[in-house]
């Protein structure tokens, strides 16, 4: 079996933008297959030392192959960026001058019928990155209340017949488990009648993964984490793939942008709040038309920047 291939989302403008220098200790929280952190590696120079997480036991096995000349400046961590903080400091470090987000899925997520995150080639209903977790989207799908598969399916995915699709699947679930991505797939075909050319499970399956790796409430935490992780003048570097996610960066660069964040209406500024950030990016920064085109996966991808004052 041939290792999977990988094209690196934005890779020279992520690259440009973390302002790299030999010497640098950098963070790279989704190493994936280690695209980005090859870069990285490059320009930090034999002093230089990254910091790689990943909670894909095969992306991380897969990205040390390809790192092997660097081993010895690279340390890796099998765990969830959430754990952030806690990790940079059982390495006894307090900051660091640059930290990288490539959110969203990898390679051999999609490609591998196995992992279940994509209805292309039939798959158990799985979604996991981290296979030590037990939550699968299979259960999500056959346990979960219609109710609140509504809410999962209308909250993640973005989908306004979330009513329609969580009822069709807690009636077919009657029948027999759901276990399958075609057989989930193909049921909300059957119930959806659309004229877009986007698949009408493209937004559950979206949905589901990201409720199962509970994605957005790990970015919230973990940006708070690395924002309070950077050196004066580090930078932080995220690319998103959807508006949730994007979103979130959004928000909370512009929350550590501000210099009081008292309620409007006090008179006197009370918070001691201190502002933490430029912003470098006024606008997300989005692949070329030539990146789009070559790699479906860039198309949607936005990056924002910003550096710790």
């Amino acid at each position: 079996m041939s290792e999977p291939k990988h094209t690196p989302v934005l890779l020279n403008e992520s690259i440009d933008h973390l302002n790299l220098r030999a010497g640098k200790t950098i963070v790279d929280c989704t190493l994936g297959l280690g695209g980005h952190s090859e870069e990285i590696l490059k320009k930090i120079g034999k002093n230089g030392k990254l910091i790689a997480f990943e909670q894909d036991e095969e992306n991380l096995k897969l990205a040390k192959k390809r790192l092997k000349k660097y081993e010895k400046q690279i340390t890796y961590v099998h765990e969830n960026f959430e754990n952030l903080r806690s990790q940079i400091s059982e390495l006894g470090l307090d900051l660091v001058d640059g930290i990288l987000f490539d959110l969203g899925l990898s390679s051999p997520h999609v490609d591998d019928a196995q992992r279940g995150f994509s209805f292309k080639n039939d798959g158990p209903l799985d979604m996991r990155f981290d296979k030590r977790q037990k939550l699968t989207a299979e259960q999500v799908v056959n346990k979960t209340k219609e109710k609140d598969l509504a809410d999962i399916i209308f909250h993640y995915g973005e989908d306004r017949k979330s009513r329609i699709i969580a009822r069709k699947i807690v009636e077919a679930r009657k029948q027999k488990p759901i276990k399958t991505t075609s057989e989930l797939a193909e049921l909300i075909k059957s119930t959806i009648r659309s004229r877009s050319k986007l698949h009408p499970a493209t937004q559950t399956f979206q949905a589901l993964r990201i409720y199962v790796n509970r994605e957005l409430e790990v970015l919230e935490l973990a940006l708070d984490q690395a924002i309070n992780l950077l050196k004066p003048k580090g930078r932080l570097v995220i690319i998103s793939y959807h508006s949730l996610e994007d979103r979130i960066v959004k928000k909370k660069f512009r929350y550590y942008t501000q210099d009081c964040i008292c309620p409007k209406e006090l008179p006197v500024c009370q918070c001691n709040f201190q502002k933490k950030l430029y912003i470098l990016t006024k606008k997300p920064i989005i692949p070329t038309g030539i990146e789009a085109t070559t790699n479906p996966r860039a198309r949607s991808a936005k990056m924002r920047v910003c550096e710790r004052i």
